[in-house]
């Protein structure tokens, strides 16, 4: 099977490239080849920018892929030019959505594909959500055969699934509090990006995908106060943790408050039972417990690797500050 990623080298993009060569696949790179993150071996190549349709025609002239993946769409625009490009020449087109396009906060849980699509608090969202209503108009026209699939908030040993990355992990170090949104109680998923991978290759040329739409998530619940503890535990620090309003937070820093007011401070569960019919071997085998001590011996291998950004650093001593003047502890 020949499957082309248009991108390729993300966190999700790159566990999913190596599972796919892994399983034999015949799998070509898209992409403009300024990722710092390596490629997956055994891919072949092609440095394009895919916003350049002459560029991309000239290099894909000749070239057929069973399988064309998207993982960097973000708008309708940007799906446009796939379908302007790809109708009639793929037996697959797998656009990579959002789980932050359903119903937020949703009315029911677990979360299932059949949930709306709304989001008020978070234009990314919005535009996924325009992406999928694209894909799905064509596939009633022309019977494009699409594949959506919506991924929810997943990580690799380089990523700290909190907002702040490795500065939150410094200030537990340094002793200085952290803040955690809302009471902390709030429930969130976490998918390994490896675990990820099991289901998103089994999709990969599967007929039973073509026009449906599945998300692939871990089946572990976690709240906010665990992920914090479980990273200080890994760590080997006692961290003291600040609840502070997601609106408040909002107020410091609009793209945090963005992220957390359209995602993350609602809870989110989801019911796998969809990808899992599907792709039987979808079994999710990375607790978090374990993810965060990677991710935390991962930026101990290193001291390039523990970046401090000192706005957010800032941010969170000023927020603090005067949070405590009118909420003391």
């Amino acid at each position: 099977m020949k499957v082309l990623f248009i991108g390729g080298t993300g966190i999700i993009s790159t566990a999913c490239a190596t599972r796919a060569i892994k399983k034999g696949i015949d799998l070509t790179l898209l992409n403009r080849g300024k990722s710092s993150r390596p490629t997956a071996e055994g891919a072949k190549i092609i440095n394009a920018d895919i916003h350049d349709p002459t560029s991309i025609r000239s290099v894909l002239a000749g070239k057929d892929f069973d399988v064309v993946v998207d993982w960097i769409a973000y708008t309708p625009q940007d799906v446009q030019k796939d379908l302007d490009f790809f109708i009639g020449k793929t037996g697959q087109y797998v656009f990579i959505s959002s789980a932050s396009a359903y119903q937020t906060p949703a009315s029911n849980l677990p979360i299932r594909e059949s949930t709306p699509l709304q989001n008020p608090f978070w234009e990314y969202s919005r535009n996924k959500i325009a992406c999928e209503e694209l894909l799905v108009a064509e596939y009633r026209k022309s019977k494009f055969p699409f594949t959506i699939v919506r991924p929810s908030h997943t990580y690799d040993r380089t990523s700290l699934p909190i907002e702040g990355g490795y500065t939150v992990i410094d200030r537990m170090l340094k002793g200085k509090p952290v803040i955690v949104h809302g009471d902390g109680t709030s429930i969130w998923t976490l998918t390994h990006n490896t675990d990820f991978a099991k289901g998103f290759v089994g999709l990969l040329g599967n007929s039973r995908a073509t026009g449906e739409i599945f998300h692939i998530t871990s089946d572990e619940w976690l709240t906010w106060n665990q992920i914090h503890l479980m990273l200080a535990d890994a760590a080997g620090v006692t961290p003291q943790l600040v609840h502070v309003p997601s609106e408040l937070i909002a107020a410091y820093d609009k793209n945090i408050g963005a992220s957390l007011l359209g995602d993350k401070a609602h809870s989110a569960i989801f019911d796998n039972s969809k990808i899992k019919q599907v792709v039987p071997e979808f079994i999710c085998t990375m607790p978090f417990s374990c993810g965060a001590e990677e991710i935390i011996t991962w930026h101990k291998a290193d001291p390039a690797r523990q970046v401090v950004d000192p706005k957010f650093d800032q941010m969170c001593d000023l927020l603090l500050a005067n949070y405590q003047k009118v909420w003391p502890n």
